[in-house]
């Protein structure tokens, strides 16, 4: 409680300096417009994170506080294996309890982002054993809800998810990239929802967030129902990705300068505003607004709102201020 009055009191000294003329508080909140430190902090060479040692994606530090996650199988156009859906899960979970990392940026290796599942190496898995239907039954929706924890594992995830996607995301692709925060592709990128080609409809996300993401459920459902690309352009026109690049080294110079500018916020505020998001989604705004309350309640207490308070006034780049591990 004493803590609590403290922070209180220096933040209310603050703001009254603010609010009598003595500064004015600068806060650069364009995305388009990234510190030039934010910039440059993608250009250091990643290094191998220890504890992520996987067969089907790669996980970096691409810089301080932020992680680059590489679906890594280019041989075979990062195709979802077996591994794949057991590892990202696991990849995931490390990353939500990691204190050190604040953002995230997920790509493909090699000539695209995603062909979708591997059907080959799946095909042996997604045989039901028996010949008793309930039992066959009750097998697939096993599978198909490990599968589905797969992606809600990176909605679910407290650090802001950046995908930046590049040639082909079908299938399984698009229901990744659906789970995340912010997209951005290549001007070659197409989007793909392939699963009524192969017979059966969407099961492990993109039919749940899609309608969500780009608002028109018309364009959802004939995406869905004819299986056709939908490209770049028409991508950025629907809102299904907030920015286009000419290629995919631009594309993740924009992607790791993003994230470097949103790793230099506070934890503490960029993390529960993507919870408040996300619930506020599923939720009416009566119920959002009385879940942030309760939220803000205790998050008010922080310091981090006197150290931010205090850089803006000072008018000193977000980067310079050291925010404690969350």
């Amino acid at each position: 409680m004493a803590a609590g009055m403290t922070v209180s009191s220096k933040l209310r000294g603050l703001l009254m300096q603010q609010l009598r003329g003595t500064t004015q508080l600068y806060f650069n909140v364009s995305p388009r417009s990234l510190s030039s430190s934010a910039q440059e902090a993608f250009k250091s060479a990643p290094e191998e994170l220890s504890g992520h040692n996987y067969e089907s994606i790669q996980v970096t530090s691409a810089q301080k506080h932020v992680l680059h996650v590489q679906l890594n199988r280019p041989e075979k156009r990062n195709a979802m294996n077996q591994a794949f859906w057991r590892e990202l899960v696991e990849c995931f979970q490390k990353i939500s309890e990691d204190s050190d990392c604040r953002a995230v940026v997920i790509s493909g290796a090699g000539k695209m982002f995603s062909s979708g599942i591997d059907i080959m190496d799946m095909a042996k898995l997604l045989q039901p054993p028996g010949d008793d239907t309930a039992r066959m039954a009750w097998y697939l929706r096993d599978i198909i809800s490990r599968f589905q924890k797969t992606f809600t594992v990176i909605e679910k995830c407290p650090k802001p998810v950046i995908a930046a996607i590049h040639g082909g995301c079908v299938g399984g692709g698009v229901d990744l990239i659906t789970a995340c925060d912010i997209r951005y592709c290549t001007q070659d990128a197409f989007f793909q929802i392939k699963e009524v080609d192969m017979g059966l409809a969407a099961d492990v996300g993109t039919l749940q967030r899609l309608p969500r993401v780009i608002g028109s459920r018309s364009l959802v459902n004939e995406l869905t129902f004819t299986a056709r690309k939908m490209m770049a352009d028409e991508a950025l026109d629907s809102g299904l990705v907030s920015r286009v690049f000419p290629d995919k080294d631009v594309m993740l110079n924009a992607a790791f300068a993003l994230a470097s500018e949103i790793s230099s916020k506070s934890p503490v505020a960029v993390q529960g505003s993507k919870i408040n998001l996300i619930y506020s989604r599923d939720h009416s705004v009566d119920e959002s607004l009385d879940y942030m309350a309760t939220w803000n309640m205790s998050m008010l207490q922080t310091q981090d709102i006197i150290k931010s308070v205090q850089a803006a006034m000072e008018k000193k780049d977000m980067k310079s201020v050291t925010f404690s591990k969350l």
